[in-house]
This record gives C-alpha cells, structure tokens and sequence, in this order.
C-alpha cells in the first residue's frame, strides 16, 4: 500500500505543466508539515495530507 505521493504523482493528480510546479507545491505542503512538528520525507508527501489540502480531488484513479 502507498503512502506517498512524489512530484510526478502530484502533477499528474493537479494537471501541472511541468515537474517543478509539482515539486513546489510538496516542498510548500512539507514546509507546513514541518511548522506542526511533523518529520517530512524531501520530495515526497503523504498522500493522507495531500487529501486534506486538495479535498475535491478525492482518491487518485
């Protein structure tokens, strides 16, 4: 079973243009995830927080 999603995961799922887009957005999820106290896995972000931040999205197909 998974727990993570990686860049490319996070930019298909959001339809980003390119991989850096994608990577931005889970440096700026982990940056927050650090803030709460949480240890971070660099370039990856667990898929129950992505959840959270992108609710309409739902489960990855």
């Amino acid at each position: 079973m998974k727990h993570f999603y990686d860049a490319k995961d996070v930019q298909q799922i959001l339809g980003c243009g390119s991989i850096r887009t994608a990577q931005l957005r889970i440096q700026a999820m982990n940056e927050e995830l650090k803030g709460k106290g949480y240890w971070v896995e660099r370039g990856k972000i667990p898929i129950s927080f992505f959840n959270e931040k992108y609710p309409y999205l739902g489960e990855k197909r």
